[in-house]
């Protein structure tokens, strides 16, 4: 297999420029070199494996899953957008180890009928766990073809009976500074925040990952649960997540917070809408050296293009 290379954005124009330039700062700050020289010694491959510990048994696999190849784990593993952990995709590899998953609980509340707080080993038992095979996209032009371990998020969101008045479902993701260096600087709006419409979080595709590859989910990949929703750009899966609260109207997300003419609230892959700084047309799949061209709604449309039916997509984007 040919060896992956980057894609050939420069730093400065894959990352907001707020982003790119605090980096080195957050490495004096956080202290974040010794942690890197500690990693590399022990080397990344076997630091991936020890984080995802516990191994599944055989799961049934979805039908919503593509028999396309999958992405090699040492790639899935080690080359993620995680800036709770760092601002360099090779970072949160190295400093993830230092999050705790045990006790871990998620509080689902807002427009409900029974808000609850559930603990992790709770939320596994909810539904069969089943292992999804998606197609993946980030916004900077690389995917993926990720084994998922999951359930239906809609599994999750039916124990609190959300209200009618409910049209959107919004996540929040652990923000402990202890636990996570990065936070300490002020790159995004923390804690970490994303959002869904209430019909996208409970559409059939839409999953709460708790494992990928038959293990646990790793540290660097959103551990203990992610949110995974393969039709949209990568940032939408919000890791790590501690809340999932039900609102009326649609909630400011960390990302458009930060770049509200670059990245939108539906954020669906779509190779019409470029990003202001790079096109979307093509991307490059990690582990591969030649580009492919850009699947509408990241190759599901037959099964989410009703969803959007009558908008427009370059206004909603």
């Amino acid at each position: 297999m040919p060896r992956y290379t980057p894609p050939s954005h420069a730093a400065s124009e894959i990352t907001p420029r707020a982003l790119f330039d605090s980096r080195r700062a957050f490495i004096r700050s956080a202290g974040l070199g010794s942690i890197a020289l500690a990693a590399g010694a022990l080397g990344l491959g076997r630091a991936a494996s020890a984080l995802a510990a516990q191994k599944f048994g055989a799961l049934e696999r979805s039908p919503f899953s593509t028999d396309e190849k999958q992405t090699p784990y040492k790639d899935v593993t080690n080359y993620n957008n995680f800036y709770e952990f760092g601002t360099d995709k090779r970072e949160p590899a190295q400093s993830a180890q230092s999050l705790r998953l045990r006790p871990w609980t998620v509080t689902l509340d807002g427009l409900v009928a029974r808000p609850r707080t559930l603990d992790i080993d709770s939320i596994l038992r909810l539904a069969p766990l089943e292992e999804r095979i998606y197609r993946m996209r980030c916004v900077e032009g690389w995917s993926m073809v990720v084994p998922w371990l999951g359930i239906p998020l809609a599994a999750l969101l039916k124990q609190v009976e959300p209200l009618g008045s409910a049209r959107y479902v919004e996540f929040q993701s652990l923000h402990d500074p202890a636990q996570m260096p990065a936070t300490r600087l002020r790159v995004l709006d923390w804690p970490y925040t994303e959002g869904l419409r209430l019909d996208e979080a409970m559409h059939p595709l839409t999953i709460m990952a708790l494992g990928l590859y038959g293990e646990e989910l790793p540290r660097q990949n959103g551990a203990p649960l992610r949110l995974v929703v393969p039709w949209k750009y990568g940032y939408k899966g919000a890791k790590s997540i501690v809340r999932i609260r039900f609102v009326e109207r649609e909630p400011a997300t960390s990302w458009m917070r930060a770049g509200p003419s670059e990245y939108g609230f539906y954020s669906n892959v779509n190779p019409g809408v470029d990003h202001p700084r790079w096109s979307q047309a093509t991307e490059r799949r990690l582990g591969e050296f030649l580009k492919r061209k850009t699947l509408m709604f990241n190759g599901y449309a037959e099964q989410v293009g009703q969803l959007y039916a009558g908008m427009d997509l370059r206004r909603n984007f």
